[in-house]
């Protein structure tokens, strides 16, 4: 398990990478200084050393061998860990999930998608960053274990349970609107924070209304984030491994408000509003794979005491 262990974990780096990749390739609009062409670059293998063509260059790099680790690490597990059911489902959870962003990313260069496609393209590639970091989690989890059963521990109630899925459910639509907000270039829809315009509640048309609705959904994640951090911390307190997610969650969260708010208030500052639009991208990405590696062991630790 120690050599999956770390095989994992180089899996989640490259993941790590390909989404920053795809999210400064957004955030720079680099999408298309390839050309309509793919996998080639202006006909070529090794592009034209302009700035927009080696970000999106290097993005395609990232995200092949993304896929190419994640194949890697399908064939690893399924060879020397295929008892442990859990491992198994993350690692083809994120094989899948490669394949089909990259599918996406490719069809996307080579005719030109709606604001709702590729706005589900970011959502995919989160789920396969996804994937990998509970692949990593579960791992490392598996490698402290060895071959002994985990232990019984104090039951998880099944509202609990529930609740930490709608949490990671509904993070997902709150990621998938703010992928839209950025793809349909509505970021300056509301002026300030976290005033909308100077209102509390804007006149909701065009892109202030996409800007809006974003914002009531990401303020409604937090509460919700609070709650199940709170429940995890306080009512959980035999379960440290339950804590230190809620607690993570709650933080990551916070995090995520702070820079969204940054976001704004950079938005006509170019390098400042790369950074914090980047921040924002990657804090969501580890607020929602933190969530879903909660929802799988909420649902374990449910089952290992029925």
């Amino acid at each position: 398990m120690n050599q999956l262990k770390w095989l994992s974990y180089i899996t989640c780096l490259i993941m790590f990478l390909a989404l920053l990749g795809g999210a400064v390739v957004t955030k720079t609009g680099s999408g298309l200084e390839c050309g309509n062409e793919w996998p080639l670059c202006h006909g070529k293998l090794i592009p034209a050393y302009t700035l927009g063509s080696l970000i999106e260059y290097t993005h395609r790099l990232f995200s092949g061998l993304a896929g190419l680790m994640s194949l890697v690490s399908m064939l690893a597990f399924w060879r020397y860990a295929r008892k442990r059911r859990d491992l198994m489902v993350y690692a083809l959870l994120t094989l899948l999930f490669v394949v089909v962003q990259g599918g996406m990313g490719a069809l996307a260069v080579i005719k030109s998608q709606s604001a709702a496609v590729m706005a589900l393209h970011m959502g995919f590639s989160l789920i396969a960053f996804a994937s990998s970091l509970m692949l990593a989690l579960g791992s490392k989890r598996r490698h402290a274990l060895g071959d002994n059963p985990p232990p019984p521990g104090p039951r998880v109630s099944k509202g609990f349970r529930n609740l930490t899925w709608a949490a990671a459910l509904y993070s997902y639509i709150v990621v998938y609107i703010g992928a839209y907000v950025s793809h349909t270039d509505s970021q300056g829809g509301c002026s300030g924070w976290p005033l909308c315009n100077g209102e509390w509640i804007p006149e909701l048309s065009g892109g202030v209304g996409i800007v809006f609705t974003h914002r009531v959904a990401a303020a409604l994640l937090f509460l919700l984030i609070a709650c199940l951090g709170h429940l995890a911390f306080w009512k959980h307190k035999a379960l440290p491994e339950l804590r230190a997610l809620g607690s993570a969650a709650v933080v990551l969260c916070l995090l995520q408000v702070f820079s969204g708010a940054a976001v704004v208030h950079t938005l006509y500052n170019e390098r400042l509003y790369i950074f914090a639009a980047l921040a924002h991208i990657l804090l969501i990405a580890g607020l929602f794979g933190v969530l879903c590696y909660m929802s799988v062991r909420v649902w374990q630790l449910e089952r290992a005491n029925k």
